[in-house]
């Protein structure tokens, strides 16, 4: 039978309001009981009759207000809810007016006060006391967040996997505030306990059949009575994978396929593993049974087998191999889920797929040596490929580099030398030759052919340090006035041997045997004015096979020197002819300043031929002069004139039958003409452009002969001339003092005018 809550409550409330009653009871009897047995009336000092009082906290409105309890006389309560929540009548009976919650505020402190009623005056010193709210199961448990836990796989059992929590705003004291946990499912792997809420493992798990498991818990106040309140929630537990599970491969047998050519090393494919742990939890090992170099199996990323090619292969040599792969893993726990049934072992397949491959060189780089020299078509060795494809193709031989100084045969591959090898300038030469096959492939391999020249004695030894022989003239007999030495390009030429090439009265020549030799005085007196040349020729021979001689001019200077021989002013020795160096620039500059003089007279003559060519044929000479009067005042027919009036005065000498005298010296020159009228017409032209004192009679001009029959006359300058001018200049005074100046210019004084021409 279900007991109401309000009904539960009102019980617990009638309980307390017994209990204190009776206490009231109790103690005014013993009051009563105490003045009785007193033997005279005395006033005694008031004595409070509480301390705490109890009040239930979320009382309905139709129970308020409520008694909670009373003091013996009239008094005034002050405090926390005083004259509010709480109230004393005139016998001090202390009443709850309003809805009281413990679980905002669980205690209330105030003070009771005795005053005089009529004075209002203290009686008693203020007396604390305190009202507890009682707590009522007027709250739920609640869990806090959501609860997520894990646990290994495995683990022992107890093993305590995680706690939840939840909490109860009521007293936790009592009942109202007690809380039990109960596991609602999934009670064959964990428990609970009922006052912790500890999660405990109750059974081995096993990741690989269920990862994750849902559990429902809840939560009751008063002590798990069916009265109480309940909560629920769903926990998550995580299981954690461990390696538990052995690999094993999913099959027992592997297949591949792979090109002959692959350029190694080359994966061909994937030896699939089946394990069931996490993939931090892989960590196979795959083994090839056998002595098997060739290929070998790496673990990826996956866990899986990666097969992998370690050197080339050859269709031709072996089509096909076959070998045992066996997987394991070291560290699995024991003994592994997946024992018994697994498959540790797998033979693996490969086949070779035959490829058209290029010819192949015995050796990737030859290496030949021969001696320098003329040894043209002399053989130095060969290079050789062949096919291995079966059937092979015919193979020719080539050489790519341009500079290589081979030559080779393209059937046999032999290498011949195609021309003078020199070892000084080029001691090594590398050359690449391929082998090609004929079509229709046409596939091509490369190879490197080095080839070394070896020295032989072809080069003269020369003098060396010539420069640091010469005389001081205080120099004596058998002074040793410098050492020389001796250079040769060639290699391992031995001891180089020097003598004097012929005998001189002034030095002798002293071998040293270590590649020098010393330059003797033979007698003193020399001067820096001494006018014969002072030259010694010197042989020097090598110790090469065959030996080989050279002859050398030192030239030795006179010098004035400080003490120790150290120079101090040197009279250079004559040179005789001319160094090949200063020969090739005069040579060069002779041949620039011939080209610039040829180019000069082509230049003028060009110039030549272009006025003839500018100059008209006889008949065009022989044209008409056409003139148009078109200026002034009017237009007048068109007169022609012949063109004999230029020859006439090309003979003459003038264009005018009787010029009047000039103010300017005019040039004169002998005539152009010799019949030839363009030609005549350009030097008239030339003339006048370059007679710079010349006046514009002198120049041929077509408006020479217009304006005769035109009003406004001529208006060329030809015509026009100061002399002999008639004309007064007078009239210019009269125009103001600006023209006065320019009328005394021009103007006709009286002198003028008598005089005549």
């Amino acid at each position: 039978m279900m007991i109401h809550p309000v009904q539960r409550v009102m019980g617990w409330t009638l309980l307390w309001t017994g209990l204190v009653v009776l206490q009231f009871v109790l103690s005014a009897a013993a009051d009563v009981e105490e003045v009785h047995h007193s033997s005279v009336l005395q006033r005694h000092k008031r004595e409070w009759k509480f301390n705490t009082y109890f009040a239930y906290e979320e009382l309905l409105g139709s129970l308020l207000p409520q008694k909670i309890g009373q003091v013996r006389t009239s008094k005034r309560i002050s405090g926390e809810g005083a004259n509010g929540l709480f109230t004393v009548n005139n016998i001090g009976e202390i009443f709850v007016t309003a809805t009281l919650d413990r679980e905002k505020k669980s205690s209330y402190k105030l003070n009771a006060q005795i005053r005089n009623s009529s004075t209002k005056a203290r009686l008693e010193p203020d007396a604390e006391f305190h009202i507890k709210v009682l707590d009522i199961n007027d709250n739920k448990p609640i869990f806090s967040d959501i609860p997520i836990g894990s646990v290994y796989e495995r683990a022992a059992k107890g093993t305590e996997v995680m706690t939840v929590t939840a909490t109860d705003a009521d007293d936790p004291t009592t009942a109202n505030g007690n809380i039990v946990y109960t596991l609602m499912n999934g009670t064959n792997y964990f428990r609970i306990s009922n006052q912790t809420g500890e999660y405990i493992e109750d059974s081995r798990l096993d990741r690989e059949t269920q990862s994750q498991y849902k559990l429902v818990v809840q939560a009751s106040d008063m002590f798990g009575q069916p009265v109480g309140h309940t909560t629920t929630t769903v926990v998550t537990v995580n299981i954690n994978d461990i390696n538990d599970n052995a690999p094993a491969f999913t099959g027992g047998t592997f297949r591949f396929m792979v090109k002959e050519d692959v350029k190694t090393p080359f994966e061909i494919g994937k030896l699939t593993v089946k394990d069931q742990d996490e993939k931090q939890n892989k960590n196979p090992k795959f083994t090839i049974q056998g002595n098997n170099d060739l290929f070998f199996v790496n673990r990826d990323d996956d866990g899986d087998g990666a097969l992998i090619i370690n050197k080339g292969l050859d269709y031709e040599t072996n089509p096909s191999y076959s070998f045992m792969v066996t997987v394991s893993e070291a560290d699995v726990v024991q003994p592994p889920d997946s024992q018994g049934s697994v498959v540790t072992s797998a033979r693996v397949f490969i086949s070779v797929l035959d490829v058209n491959e290029p010819p192949v060189f015995t050796q990737t780089e030859y290496n030949f040596q021969v001696h320098e020299g003329l040894n043209k078509n002399k053989i130095v060795g060969s290079v050789s490929a062949s096919d291995p494809d079966k059937p092979g193709y015919k193979i020719s031989y080539a050489i790519r580099s341009l500079k290589c100084p081979l030559e080779i045969n393209q059937q046999t591959g032999q290498l011949t030398v195609k021309e003078e090898l020199d070892r000084e300038s080029e001691e090594s030469h590398i050359c690449e030759v391929t082998a090609q096959e004929e079509p229709p492939s046409g596939l091509i391999s490369y190879a490197m052919v080095k080839l070394k020249v070896l020295d032989i004695n072809d080069n003269d030894p020369v003098l060396v340090n010539g420069s640091n022989v010469y005389i001081c003239e205080k120099d004596k007999k058998g002074e040793i006035i410098g050492t020389i030495g001796a250079f040769d390009k060639d290699i391992n030429t031995g001891i180089f041997r020097f003598t004097l090439a012929t005998k001189t009265s002034n030095f002798s020549l002293h071998d040293n045997l270590n590649n020098t030799a010393s330059i003797i005085l033979n007698h003193g007196g020399f001067k820096t004015d001494h006018s014969a040349e002072t030259t010694l020729d010197i042989d020097i021979s090598d110790s090469g096979s065959p030996p080989r001689k050279s002859r050398n001019t030192l030239h030795i200077r006179v010098c004035t020197c400080w003490e120790n021989r150290r120079e101090e002013y040197c009279r250079s020795y004559a040179q005789t002819g001319v160094s090949v160096s200063a020969l090739i620039a005069i040579l060069l500059c002779i041949a620039t300043i011939l080209v610039i003089v040829i180019l000069f007279v082509l230049r003028k003559r060009y110039q030549k031929e272009t006025l003839v060519a500018l100059g008209k044929s006889a008949g065009e000479i022989h044209e008409q002069l056409v003139t148009y009067d078109e200026e002034g005042g009017g237009e007048m027919d068109t007169n022609g004139y012949d063109v004999s009036i230029l020859s006439s005065a090309c003979h003459s000498g003038t264009l005018r039958v009787a010029p009047g005298p000039a103010i300017y010296a005019v040039a004169k020159k002998p005539p152009a003409c010799k019949g030839d009228m363009a030609m005549m017409i350009e030097v008239k032209k030339d003339e006048a452009d370059h007679d710079r004192d010349g006046i514009p009679y002198d120049t041929l001009h077509i408006y020479g002969y217009e304006g005769t029959e035109s009003l406004a006359g001529s208006l060329s300058s030809l015509d026009s001339s100061s002399v002999g001018s008639a004309v007064n200049y007078d009239f210019l005074s009269d125009w103001g003092p600006r023209f006065r100046t320019l009328a005394q210019l021009y103007g006709m004084d009286e002198s003028d005018s008598d005089s005549s021409y």
